[in-house]
């Protein structure tokens, strides 16, 4: 979301990066970790909540300005055809649906908790 909206990732911005205390590269964002690697993040449900709704301010931010010629624009010449926003929009939101499917998958195979 931030390459697209053209501004740092709110992870280093707005220090989520610190607070979460990973033994990571700064600008590390978790593209491409293993299922091992992934396994070793550790957060509290409140500062996973709290990063969640800052990245949410961000994404209401630039989609409340977006505008037609911006859903034009094209933002990654590494792909035939290129990719405009509009189109890393909706695989944004693919990502995000597949995401939420795979959670209400894990918690539909979980034990309720007594």
């Amino acid at each position: 979301m931030a390459h697209i909206a053209g501004v740092e990732q709110v992870w280093t911005r707005d220090g989520w990066v610190d607070r979460f205390g990973l033994d990571l590269p700064r600008d590390d964002t978790g593209y491409g970790h293993s299922a091992a690697e992934v396994g070793k993040v550790r957060a509290p449900a409140d500062l996973l909540s709290g990063y969640y709704h800052a990245v949410h301010q961000l994404t209401l931010e630039y989609v409340a300005a977006v505008t037609a010629a911006e859903l034009s624009r094209v933002v990654d010449t590494n792909w035939d055809p290129p990719v405009t926003a509009s189109m890393r929009l909706v695989s944004i939101i693919d990502d995000c649906a597949q995401h939420l499917g795979q959670a209400a998958y894990l918690r539909g195979i979980v034990p309720q908790a007594q």
